[in-house]
């Protein structure tokens, strides 16, 4: 028997949010992870074992899940495996974990804010490299779109693994996508992208819309995407704002907001994104 937290992470003013399923780790085989999603309503899954104490913290390894397979990395859904373990082991102090995942571990924080919670995390370098010729067109295209529709320069950008940023000139040019699920997907797995992450440009306060299509690994439009909100972040660090808030979901009726905010030190260029997250049920399966 395992307790499932289902966590709505990235909500905006505290409302919407991406629901996630959050449970302890176990014995079950990935067959059972990929079914968590779809039995419990969610696109993603996530799964805790605590490991230890590692840099004077507690620490976990998470596992992601859709109903598609297994994912390296999830942005909502380390913020939604934050909010559980601060709920569970953090009272009414700031909660500080060492999170690991297949690749890499990193630092993850929640902060108690009225009934919800603020999560944050490192999400790792960003690898960026300019996007054109077949690749865009068939993105483009997967879209419903034409090149001269983009506002400027795509890029692919990584931090574990690669997606497609699309700027478009407004958010009405993004509300009006109208994806072919299909081709979309068949343009990601021939260029080997996540999906595509389509925004609007930031305003000068660096608020900015954005929509993540992910066929390939059976979501079509993700409500909130945290990793490529970072990526976002690391792409327009040099000429705009270093602070985001994206908003996302407002398509799905779950609207979200994720934050990426761009620090410079001795080291180099550093990322932090988060959103507020609140556990709205926990059930036993």
């Amino acid at each position: 028997m395992s307790e499932v937290a289902i966590v709505e992470a990235c909500q905006r003013e505290g409302a919407g949010g991406s629901p996630t399923a959050v449970l302890d780790d176990a014995a079950f085989t990935d067959e059972e992870r990929r079914r968590v999603p779809t039995e419990w309503g969610t696109s993603h899954a996530v799964f805790l074992r605590a490991t230890g104490i590692e840099r004077h913290q507690p620490a976990y390894t998470l596992r992601f899940f859709t109903a598609e397979g297994e994912l390296p990395a999830c942005g909502h859904g380390t913020l939604a495996a934050l909010a559980v373990l601060a709920e569970r082991e953090g009272g009414d102090h700031d909660y500080r974990a060492t999170l690991r995942t297949a690749h890499r571990s990193f630092d993850g924080r929640a902060t108690r804010n009225g009934d919800g919670l603020t999560a944050s995390f490192d999400p790792g370098p960003v690898s960026l490299r300019s996007a054109g010729g077949p690749e865009l067109r068939a993105v483009v295209a997967g879209l419903g779109l034409t090149e001269n529709a983009v506002a400027a320069d795509a890029c692919v950008a990584s931090n574990g693994r690669p997606r497609l940023l699309l700027p478009l000139r407004s958010r009405a040019a993004l509300a009006e996508l109208t994806p072919d699920a299909t081709l979309l997907r068949a343009a990601c797995e021939r260029y080997g992208l996540l999906g595509c992450y389509a925004y609007s440009l930031p305003d000068r306060h660096g608020r900015a819309a954005a929509r993540m299509f992910a066929p390939s690994i059976g979501v079509p439009e993700d409500i909130a995407n945290a990793n490529s909100t970072a990526c976002l972040a690391a792409h327009v660090a040099g000429a705009g704002p270093r602070r985001l808030a994206v908003d996302m979901g407002d398509h799905l009726g779950r609207p979200s907001t994720v934050t990426a905010t761009v620090h410079r030190d001795r080291t180099g260029q550093r990322i932090r994104v988060g959103g507020q997250a609140a556990i709205v049920r926990a059930v036993v399966r």
